[in-house]
């Protein structure tokens, strides 16, 4: 949601007023109903966006149980929208009137609506001020053609089509108990005609509540216009009050987001286990394989390959990148760069262009320079690495001392050998090489080689006297037996026991 909505040159919605006080106890949940997540927002964060494009001067959400938490969540996400309390939860009607009591000064209409209704659109709401605009109704109500309204109010209508009465469905009776329309739980209307209403609503029902639904009635009887308008898609009024629905709006949700991804270009292979929230944004073809989910500000660039079975979160891909089988969090993959598979890139990884990250490779707080690579079996915390270098097999950047963590700098065309630690803090300058199997603690010069590694010393029947009869000691005798013969014939004589040998500190087992 943007920081400042722009309020609209014809002011047609006045304040919008969210209802987000009720308990939810059928979600078997210490979070407030309202705060559970689907597709990136909570269920309160999705009916407020939807609400914002309106422009309305104020945004009244009316907290009461799990007060705390919720007016926590409103100043980090929607800090323009107000809280108001409603101490004591006396039904929708009493909640109503809380909000406008708050909002003495309001003329104009007022939009109510239910903070657990995520699946409402923009375009519906304005499609409902468009509509009431045009009735000159003092009050109107959304409403919902469904194909099974069990217990829902129906919306009551006379001969010429207005709105006459909501029926719940205790209440109905056979004929009406038939009707399919019923009542979203959105409503829109005169402020001032509204606000009076409420006044007059009793609590005289099994609940001993306040109903909204009860103001129509009331305007009904006054002979003041009301009327009905109804969603083009049913699914933008569904509520949730269970764990159930909730994984229902889920679904309904995502498949929205997908659609709309789809229909714009993006190739999605599997749409049942894809899941995109709706704060991401990803190009036209982009192509997100089975299992993927993209979350939070993820963006996805164009022709860039996400999955399978891959988690973004908050992280940016570059166009033509490829990141399988992964996960990501708070990082950026460069254009034509690749991740994967199995592998963890944490907060601050930055790849350029054609960098690559592959197999069990874990970054955090890394820049990775243009053509370089991590291939596999490695980790680089805390470190910054030039162009062109290439980092070998089993390497760990030792960042972290038990107290603080420290920084690795790595040049431009670097070759660091397979299974060499580097103990931060330390510098291996542009050119240089790091020899397979070294603990480099010092700064290696720009064109050196780094070699910090014992020479190789062999000790000589070891198997045999510590291991006698096993299958190694076998094996090393069967070869010795057979090994000799031939050192005979060429007159090299006994093979001698020798306890150290040498290597090359020149190979570097750089991992291509």
């Amino acid at each position: 949601m943007s920081p400042s909505p722009s309020p609209r040159p014809d002011g047609a919605v006045g304040a919008v007023v969210v209802l987000a006080a009720g308990q939810g106890t059928r979600m078997r949940s210490r979070t407030p109903k309202v705060l559970h997540e689907i597709g990136g927002r909570s269920l309160l964060g999705h009916v407020l966006a939807a609400a914002e494009p309106l422009g309305a001067a104020e945004t009244v959400v009316v907290v009461g149980s799990g007060r705390a938490a919720v007016e926590e969540h409103l100043a980090r996400t929607a800090p323009l929208a107000r809280p108001v309390v409603q101490e004591e939860q006396r039904g929708s009607g009493h909640a109503a009137a809380v909000a406008l009591d708050a909002l003495a000064e309001l003329t104009g209409a007022v939009l109510i609506l239910n903070g657990d209704a995520p699946l409402v659109r923009p375009e519906t709401l304005r499609e409902l001020v468009a509509g009431h605009s045009a009735a000159g109704a003092v009050l109107t109500v959304l409403t919902a053609e469904v194909a099974d309204p069990t217990g829902l109010g129906r919306i009551v209508r006379n001969g010429s089509g207005a709105v006459r009465a909501i029926v719940e469905e205790k209440d109905a009776d056979a004929d009406q108990r038939a009707i399919t329309e019923v009542n979203a739980g959105v409503y829109l209307g005169d402020a001032a005609a509204v606000r009076e209403a409420l006044t007059r609503v009793g609590s005289s029902n099994q609940q001993g509540e306040q109903y909204l639904t009860d103001v129509l009635g009331l305007l009904v009887a006054d002979g003041r216009p009301v009327g009905g308008h109804r969603a083009a898609d049913p699914d933008d009024t569904l509520g949730c009050n269970d764990q159930r629905e909730l994984a229902a709006r889920r679904r309904t949700l995502n498949d929205r987001v997908l659609d709309r991804l789809m229909r714009a270009g993006v190739v999605v292979v599997d749409p049942l286990t894809t899941w995109v929230d709706v704060t991401v944004d990803v190009a036209a073809e982009a192509v997100l394989h089975p299992g993927t989910q993209l979350l939070g500000a993820t963006t996805v660039g164009a022709g860039a390959v996400v999955g399978p079975d891959t988690t973004l979160v908050d992280t940016e891909v570059g166009e033509g990148a490829s990141v399988v089988r992964s996960h990501v969090h708070l990082a950026e993959i460069g254009p034509e760069a690749s991740v994967g598979p199995f592998s963890y890139l944490r907060p601050g990884s930055r790849l350029a262009r054609k960098a690559k990250v592959g197999a069990y490779v874990e970054t955090k707080n890394v820049q990775l320079g243009a053509g370089s690579k991590v291939p596999h079996l490695s980790y680089v915390g805390d470190a910054t690495i030039g162009e062109g270098t290439n980092v070998g097999a089993a390497t760990v950047f030792v960042n972290y001392d038990g107290v603080a963590k420290h920084h690795t700098t790595v040049g431009d065309h670097v070759r660091i050998g397979s299974d060499t630690m580097l103990v931060a803090p330390v510098t291996v300058g542009d050119g240089a090489y790091t020899a397979a199997g070294s603990v480099i603690t010092g700064d290696v010069p720009p064109g050196a080689m780094g070699v910090a590694r014992a020479t190789q010393r062999n000790v000589a029947g070891w198997v045999s006297r510590r291991r006698p009869g096993s299958p190694a000691a076998q094996a090393a005798e069967a070869a010795q037996r057979s090994a000799a013969p031939a050192a005979d014939a060429a007159g090299a004589g006994p093979i001698p026991a020798t306890d150290e040998g040498t290597t090359s500190s020149g190979a570097s087992g750089a991992d291509q």
